[in-house]
């Protein structure tokens, strides 16, 4: 099958990282993959690796039609049979790309909720156009539905997000010496960008910290993840908190890190704090690497955790709850080694790049019937 996908953008995000995981591993599920994109990123030259062709065009415009026509001589070129798209500006110039030619499918993913009125637009205008549209879960779905007003039933489809382990594969940084941790040392730590829309919640779990630390004297926190322009103020509501509360020296935001697997291997917990999620990359990431989690109870962490079998869970923006069960998950080494094999075993049924490539190749097949 030849595919090719359009990202817009190759930011170190939860659908990019996504979109290269298939891009490294599509080839043994036979898909012959393209991947295009209209902007550079982190993470170009990771995808100019991956083993496929990869192509970067150049997007001017929030509707670019030269790239679309570019899109278009591409996929004619290569005989390409289905365009696939990860967010509502893919989906746009992949739609405009592919119309008329009518031997090619359309697919377009939903990562997350929706953050304002322009892409929700394009989104009710895109899901009677495309073949198929894949959420990351079913909570995601009933978002897109309830909130967004979206239509979900008739080309939907759910996905899981998977992970590829072997890109969890440890490359030898140490994250706690870095930060001088000292062997006896605890580490929890939460993997996330700081974004401008209220998606994930670093405030809650820097405010469970003081408790925390209270009653376990020898654990440190660690946030890795970038700052999205226009969320500068709310790492800064953090690091305010901690500098108040007399904490900033067990605390240490890193920034957008490279090696997250390394970070991973030295948690002894995962923290997922988040007000709305799709099924985010990071805690497949986390299970795979069989550290044990705590994740605020909303949808689609309830579903990756079977409602938390897998996982600790607190209720959301509850700091509280989240310092109660986080000292008690700390003080537990049997209960967190319990958790850890067991979402482990979870997540490579579930949340694996070749669970996730099983299903999707499986979608493409029954298009091109």
């Amino acid at each position: 099958m030849k595919i090719l996908y359009y990202i817009d953008s190759l930011q170190r995000g939860g659908a990019e990282i996504q979109a290269l995981d298939v891009c490294r591993n599509g080839a043994r599920f036979g898909l012959e993959i393209t991947a295009v994109t209209g902007r550079s990123g982190a993470l170009e030259n990771d995808f100019r690796n991956s083993g496929v062709e990869f192509i970067r065009l150049q997007r001017k415009f929030p509707v670019d039609l030269y790239l679309a026509s570019q899109l278009r001589k591409i996929i004619k070129e290569r005989g390409i049979e289905i365009v696939h798209g990860y967010q509502p500006v893919d989906g746009i110039h992949l739609y405009l790309a592919s119309r008329g030619l009518r031997k090619v499918k359309r697919v377009l993913s939903f990562q997350g909720f929706i953050q304002d009125k322009k892409n929700r637009l394009a989104a009710r205008f895109l899901i009677p156009r495309m073949h198929a549209n894949i959420s990351v879960s079913h909570g995601l779905s009933r978002w897109l539905a309830e909130t967004d007003h979206l239509e979900t039933t008739p080309n939907f489809i759910v996905i899981y997000n998977g992970a590829d382990p072997a890109r969890m594969e440890r490359s030898g940084a140490r994250i706690r010496a870095e930060i001088g941790l000292g062997k006896d040392e605890l580490l929890i730590g939460m993997v996330a960008n700081f974004y401008r829309d209220p998606r994930k919640d670093h405030l809650t779990v820097c405010r469970a910290l003081p408790q925390v630390f209270g009653e376990v004297p020898n654990v440190h926190c660690i946030f890795a993840g970038g700052i999205e322009p226009g969320a500068e103020e709310k790492m800064a509501d953090c690091l305010n908190f901690c500098l108040e509360n007399d904490i900033a020296d067990r605390v240490h935001f890193v920034g957008s890190r490279s090696d997250i697997s390394d970070i991973l291997s030295e948690l002894d917990v995962f923290v997922f704090s988040s007000l709305y999620e799709g099924l985010p990359v990071a805690v497949s990431e986390a299970m795979l690497a069989g550290v044990p989690m705590i994740v605020s109870e909303i949808g689609p962490l309830l579903e990756a955790t079977a409602n938390g079998r897998y996982a600790e869970t607190f209720p959301v923006g509850d700091h509280a709850e989240l310092a109660r069960k986080l000292t008690g998950l700390l003080q537990d080494p049997e209960k967190r080694t319990r958790l850890s094999s067991e979402s482990q075993r979870h997540a490579a049924k579930n949340f694996s790049i070749d669970a996730h490539l099983r299903s999707l190749s499986g979608l493409y097949a029954n298009l091109l019937q």
